[in-house]
């Protein structure tokens, strides 16, 4: 069984991070995690353009030194870019000193590829798999540090593409950060479920915003 909905005693347990976003509107805040990765999100891009909707992109350093030309799209269609560290690191299985050191290169990388684009310097940050430890968190203070409230379980084969939509339809509420992955593993899943999980909610009125800076 997958629990979609992140237990209510994570953000209490973790209250300096944010896990869902205050508002008294109809509106979403969806990110997609571990791209830039050409194909899943050049596809991404295109169903958020369809919509006219906006989405916070949390990016592998790695992927944007690789694929600079994608990353630069996100940018210029008016999305939010988040630090998903260099290598995609388990911080609980990283020392402090190194995982500071990966996401800080990881912003070197992603600055470097800004130019022309004028935005403002990178401040959110999302440990990959959620794992980071209480020095970790204190060692990156400068960043917001963005969990979520509704997880769609896209990168597991092991869930249907229709459960995958399904079950984040139903976990999401007013003000959810909703996680989709731009990965290769996630595609298949993601292809199905985003642009339904989109057209569903804007057609019960929604929007789609990125995080607040």
């Amino acid at each position: 069984m997958f629990i979609h909905r992140t237990p209510f005693f994570l953000p209490w347990l973790y209250s300096n991070l944010v896990w869902r976003i205050r508002t008294e509107r109809k509106e979403l805040f969806l990110t997609l995690d571990d791209g830039p990765v050409p194909g899943p999100t050049e596809f991404a891009l295109d169903v958020l353009r369809k919509y006219r909707a906006r989405a916070t992109f949390f990016c592998i350093g790695d992927n944007v030194q690789k694929h600079p030309d994608v990353f630069k799209r996100i940018l210029q269609e008016g999305h939010a870019v988040g630090n998903h560290t260099f290598n995609h690191l388990n911080g609980w299985e990283t020392p402090k000193a190194e995982y500071v050191e990966n996401t800080t290169l990881c912003d070197a990388v992603m600055d470097e590829h800004q130019t022309g684009n004028k935005t403002k310097k990178v401040v959110l940050f999302r440990p990959p798999y959620g794992r980071i430890t209480r020095a970790q968190i204190k060692a990156l203070s400068a960043y917001n540090i963005i969990m979520w409230d509704v997880l769609s379980f896209d990168y597991t084969e092991s869930i249907s593409a229709e459960a995958c939509l399904k079950n984040s339809i139903k976990a999401t509420r007013p003000g959810s950060v909703i996680v989709f992955h731009d990965s290769l593993k996630a595609e298949k899943n993601m292809r199905y479920a985003l642009p339904r999980f989109i057209e569903h909610f804007t057609e019960k009125g929604y929007s789609f915003n990125i995080i607040p800076q």
